[in-house]
């Protein structure tokens, strides 16, 4: 090894030398915005590998032609062409074009030369590969954790590179969610007393959108606002007497259905669609701002209001529909067929109104996506089949997998996204995925402790493994695991050849814990940082907790259940995972993942030594778990049936518990900062300044866990 290290290193200065001799022309439409995209991010791979990128289309020792050939591809699509002197990239679209521009970039800067380059052609699994992003700006929860990035997300620098990370990784929608967005977009023609700008800050506010907009029509993206229901401006409040709490920061609140409201609102709809010809449609939901209306009765307002005004606008415009809703009166959530049935008709009486398919948005596993693949349930409870018997005609399901369990660790497991599409993406009802959180917004980097330099600025770039994984596999999900490997190589070299293995070990760890562990709406769980809501307040999941709790996923088996059948002299089917199952599983990957980047010599490199830190707080984790779960059988077993030496083993289990979260804290402590968390709100609409979380900040609540089987008492008397 210590010799091959060297001729590496060699031939990579000897490719850059041959390449730095080459120069290479490409032929693209000069007036198409996307074909010029194209070009520069491909210019600028080449001129980093040496290559010198000619403005002529003579003389040149390579010609790179980018072009669309819609006859012999289908949308998004690519083809990369070699023959001799000339590659050609064909795209079935503009979209596929760009796809096939950045591939040969991608291939170029993993140090293969051009005159290597193999024929590659790839076609999209999904049509629809979203994220969700929450707006700092009247979001949906008020808190620090989310206003801390109001100056980041007002950076068009930022937006830039968020947007150029999505096209790379080929997303194809960008969704903005706030509470009421045509506050920040529009000034009301009939309705100026809305707004609260002065004539400098609102145009600030246009060109910020207008500029997203266009960039990311630049990139080939689609673009929708998403909103909540009834809301308003607290100057439209004001001026009329009217929706008197529809407003920031309030959100479960009544809905106000009166006239001069549904006209304020389906004039901003269309307004917004008029004057941001870049904006590709809306989303909508019937949810908050719509308590005391019945299911029927918020229907019939987002025909009158939303959809009229959409419809109203004299141009293509797309449409995302969420569902399910409350299938009461509240804003609490719940589902319905009776409420299915409602919605589904109202979509197909829409029939081919809108630009494609309807995307029918639908929360997988209701917050907490990243759990098990399989569907147990949606917000507010299981989903029955209306919406997808008899198979819908003018809408596909958009399946929405929430983050709301890991901000600051990175993480990445290409198999479970694999796995995830194979069991939820194959049906011809599904249309595609989202990705986003409602809880964290990855703009600022509010994580990084340390002063020495690393190669990300804003929060996204930190967690580049995480949307690579997503977009790429949802592009094509049989993407294999070298691609993304390669992207470790490039980075950190051959000291990297480990990480994708030891991440996708790792980090399984919170998909292990998410499908142990029951949980519903965001604050439910947090399993970063295995905090989780237990009555009012949000605070480490103790042993007690997880011995009751039920499972996420129906495969798994809790510990109350696991001890009290065993007892009863039952067993377990193949199949289910028992904790005893699921000790082994955390035992064998973790002690590996921290193998594989036992030796990975960080020095010098801050970028590869959070990489490392990570992997190894992940798996500290998981031994974590493992040691809990021990102690939490022991002690419920005591409690049960006595005997000293459960108590004693329940103990010594937890102790161990204790001394890896130690370790984790070890790990983190200088490397992370105090990190603001909406988790702390609690069971609060309220925001909560008292919201700074670190896995050293609640050690004593890990720490409590020993005291509790201490004091321990067996039902039965016995010792």
């Amino acid at each position: 090894m210590k010799n091959i290290l060297p001729l590496l290193i060699l031939l990579c200065y000897v490719a850059a030398a041959i390449a730095r001799e080459k120069s290479v022309t490409i032929l693209y439409e000069k007036e198409v915005p996307q074909a010029a995209y194209a070009s520069r991010k491909l210019s600028e791979a080449l001129a980093q590998q040496g290559y010198k990128v000619l403005d002529r289309q003579t003389d040149y020792d390579y010609l790179i032609s980018l072009a669309v050939h819609r006859v012999r591809l289908q949308a998004e699509a690519f083809a990369i062409i070699p023959q001799e002197k000339v590659i050609t990239i064909y795209g079935g679209d503009n979209r596929g074009m760009i796809y096939g521009a950045l591939t040969l970039a991608e291939i170029v800067r993993n140090g293969t030369p051009l005159e290597q380059v193999s024929p590659v052609e790839q076609k999209p699994d999904l049509a629809f590969r979203g994220i969700k992003y929450n707006l700092p700006w009247e979001t949906y929860r008020p808190s620090s954790a989310l206003d801390q990035h109001d100056e980041t997300a007002r950076d068009l620098k930022y937006w830039e590179a968020f947007l150029d990370m999505m096209v790379e990784n080929r997303f194809n929608v960008i969704s903005l969610w706030n509470m009421h967005p045509y506050t920040f977009m529009v000034q009301p023609r009939n309705f100026p007393e809305a707004s609260p700008w002065s004539a400098k800050e609102f145009a600030e506010w246009r060109h910020l959108y207008n500029e997203i907009f266009c960039m990311a029509k630049e990139r080939a993206l689609d673009t929708y606002i998403v909103h909540w229901s009834i809301f308003v401006s607290r100057e439209f409040s004001e001026a009329h007497n009217v929706a008197k709490v529809n407003f920031y920061p309030h959100y479960y609140v009544p809905g106000d259905t009166s006239e001069i409201v549904r006209r304020y609102l389906r004039e901003s709809v269309r307004q917004v669609l008029e004057e941001y010809p870049s904006l590709d449609g809306i989303g909508i939901s019937h949810g908050e701002g719509m308590a005391d209306m019945t299911p029927l009765e918020r229907q019939q307002w987002m025909d009158d209001v939303i959809i009229a005004g959409m419809l109203a606008a004299d141009r293509p415009v797309k449409l995302i529909h969420r569902v399910p809703f409350s299938s009461g009166t509240s804003s609490e959530p719940g589902v319905s067929k009776n409420v299915e049935q409602v919605t589904r008709e109202a979509m197909e009486r829409l029939e081919d109104s809108f630009d494609g398919p309807i995307w029918v948005e639908v929360k997988f596993n209701w917050s907490h996506g990243h759990s098990t693949p399989k569907l147990e349930k949606v917000h507010g409870g299981k989903l029955g089949d209306t919406y997808f018997v008899p198979e819908p005609k003018n809408y596909k399901i958009v399946w929405q997998i929430r983050n709301e369990d890991f901000f600051a660790l990175r993480w990445g497991v290409p198999d479970f996204i694999r796995q995830h599409i194979a069991l939820n993406g194959r049906a011809s009802y599904v249309g595609g995925y989202f990705i986003g959180s409602e809880t964290y917004i990855p703009a600022l980097d509010y994580f990084t402790a340390i002063k020495e330099p690393v190669d990300w600025t804003w929060a996204f770039e930190r967690q580049w493994l995480f949307y690579k994984l997503w977009g790429r596999l949802l592009y094509d999900s049989q993407t294999p695991d070298e691609v993304f490997q390669a992207e470790f190589n490039r980075r950190y070299g051959v000291k990297a050849k480990n990480l994708l293995q030891a991440f996708s070990l790792a980090s399984s760890t919170q998909l292990r814990l998410a499908s142990l562990y029951e949980s519903k709406w965001d604050f439910t769980l947090y399993s970063e940082g295995f905090l989780a809501l237990q009555g009012d307040s949000t605070s480490y999941i103790s042993v007690d907790r997880l011995i009751s709790q039920p499972t996420m996923a129906s495969e798994y088996v809790s510990v109350a259940e696991y001890v009290e059948k065993l007892m009863d002299g039952g067993a377990f089917s193949a199949g289910r995972v028992t904790p005893p199952i699921l000790i082994d599983m955390l035992e064998r990957d973790n002690r590996e993942a921290l193998r594989l980047v036992e030796h990975i010599d960080t020095a010098g490199n801050a970028s590869l030594l959070y990489e490392v830190a990570d992997v190894r707080a992940w798996a500290y984790l998981g031994l974590h778990l493992a040691e809990k779960l021990r102690g939490a059988m022991a002690l419920h077993t005591y409690r049960l049936a006595g005997g000293e030496r459960n108590k004693q083993e329940a103990i010594e289990h937890l102790q161990r518990a204790l001394e890896y979260w130690d370790e984790v804290i070890k790990i983190t402590r200088l490397l992370y900062r105090d990190m603001r968390l909406t988790h702390y709100n609690h069971n609060s609409f309220d925001a909560n300044d008292n919201n700074l979380f670190h896995w050293a900040l609640i050690r004593d609540e890990v720490a409590a866990d020993i005291e509790i089987s201490k004091e321990a008492v067996s039902e039965t008397g016995a010792k």
